[in-house]
């Protein structure tokens, strides 16, 4: 069975998306009655073009989400938005009148457009400056109360403190162990009653429990019958993986990937998402031949030596492959031969190396490696045989990431910088293992999207470690 629906947003902004495709919808009608207010028959216009107006909707609605306009981090102040809309309605556009040149039965008149999209930029402006200044959403959000105090329970209260809990609302902690807690004294429950009328008083959505071996029956049974009166119990890492998009390494069991569910496998799955490496890499050759050709003349005018770097990498079940970049370094970085951490303001780049790696052009050649096979357009980052060999050995399930082919772009690439240490390695490596988890033709799409995004705000990332 192909999957697609494996990826959960944060309640408030799937209201968001959800209030401004309709609103999209409406604007794309409201440009055709603009356009022909004095035709006599507006009613049957309106539901001819009921088509076309579900793809203005839909297209702008992914290029909203694709410059981060769906993501809390992102939206913090209305100067930011307006820029974001603005590159949104560009690419949206450009998208827009990409299909109407391809399907010449969508196209409609260009007054009808310019209407629809003037209407649109106000009014989603008007939408985000609403929803930016609303007081409080937490009646939008999971109302959740967490069963346990210890260590897992402390990472969902510093999720809260870091102002990262997108999706819900921690209503207090139920202490089960007895021992000293993790979490602050004043956030934990009065343990007096039962728990299903602690949950039925503070009106809660969902049950997290984080610590399963302190649970006696008496609480168990409990739980159960909270989930029989209608609010979910769930358990820790399910919870962590939905709220953060990122796995815990330290709350994994040796066979979590066995017990994950939906892992990726089947010929047809395979078949499918090879069609959509092999279409996006083809489309993305033809539509950025000017800049690959751009970029390889920079190189060669910049500084001397190849135009391409070739490097060994470990690629698919731990197979070697040579990884082919544009060169954005000097000949003689590694000049001892010794390894080294690429990281942010390398010194060894060159001028037009910067620019490249900030825009992330110079991945563009690995197109080739996956049109060979050898790469998926989205999947974990290659990485090189020596840094393999000793992260495998310091991190704790570091060659499961090689069970998926590697990708130019990925899922850790979108929420964490640039990494130049062991512990960087580990903190995206948890976004890796939640990518392989939730490997999707979907979770894909939308990584591809929000790629976007990142080459244009580089230094913004969605996620980040409240741990510091």
């Amino acid at each position: 069975m192909l999957n697609v629906l494996k990826i959960q947003i944060a309640r408030p902004f799937l209201i968001l998306g959800g209030i401004e495709f309709s609103f999209l919808v409406i604007c794309f009608y409201g440009g055709v009655i603009i356009s022909w207010v004095e035709y006599p028959h507006i009613v049957a216009l309106l539901e001819q073009y009921w088509l076309q107006a579900a793809i203005f909707a839909g297209v702008f609605t992914a290029s909203l989400f694709a410059v981060g306009l769906y993501a809390g981090l992102l939206t913090s102040s209305f100067a930011s938005i307006l820029v974001r809309l603005g590159v949104a309605f560009s690419l949206g556009f450009v998208v827009l009148s990409a299909i109407f040149y391809v399907v010449p039965g969508l196209f409609t008149w260009r007054s009808v457009t310019a209407g629809a999209l003037v209407l649109a930029f106000v009014g989603i402006g008007m939408i985000h400056l609403i929803f930016l200044k609303l007081p409080d959403l937490t009646a939008l959000k999971r109302r959740v109360v967490v069963i346990g105090t210890g260590e897992k329970a402390a990472r969902i209260q510093e999720l809260v403190d870091v102002a990262r809990a997108y999706g819900f609302v921690c209503l207090g902690f139920v202490d089960t162990s007895g021992e000293k807690p993790s979490v602050p004294p004043a956030n934990i429950l009065p343990n007096s009653g039962s728990l299903v009328d602690l949950a039925e008083r503070l009106k809660a959505d969902e049950i997290v429990v984080t610590e399963e071996d302190s649970l006696d029956h008496l609480l168990m049974d409990q739980l159960v019958e909270c989930g029989f009166r209608g609010v979910p119990v769930i358990d820790y890492l399910p919870f962590w993986e939905r709220e953060t998009k990122r796995t815990d390494l330290d709350a994994l069991t040796k066979n979590w990937i066995l017990i994950a569910g939906g892992l990726p496998g089947g010929r047809f799955h395979h078949l499918v998402m090879r069609a959509f490496d092999l279409s996006l890499s083809v489309a993305t050759l033809i539509f950025l031949l000017p800049v690959l050709v751009g970029a390889a003349l920079a190189i060669k005018v910049d500084s001397r030596g190849p135009i391409f770097y070739r490097q060994g990498r470990v690629g698919l079940r731990g197979r070697p492959i040579e990884l082919l970049k544009f060169r954005s370094m000097g000949v003689d970085a590694e000049w001892d031969g010794v390894p080294q951490w690429s990281a942010r303001n390398d010194p060894r780049v060159t001028t037009i190396g910067a620019f490249i790696r900030k825009s992330r052009i110079d991945e563009l050649p690995q197109i080739l490696n996956v049109l060979k096979g050898e790469m998926k357009f989205v999947g974990p980052r290659p990485e090189r045989p020596f840094f393999v060999e000793r992260l495998a050995k310091e991190i704790p399930f570091y060659m499961q990431r090689f069970q998926v082919k590697p990708g130019i772009t990925g899922w850790a690439q979108l929420n964490y910088p640039y990494g130049a240490s062991n512990r960087d390695a580990r903190e995206k490596l948890q976004y890796d293992l939640f990518y392989i988890k939730n490997y999707s033709l979907l979770f894909d799409l939308t990584i591809v999207l929000q790629t976007i995004r990142v080459i244009l705000w580089p230094h913004q990332m969605t996620v980040a470690d409240p741990r510091g």
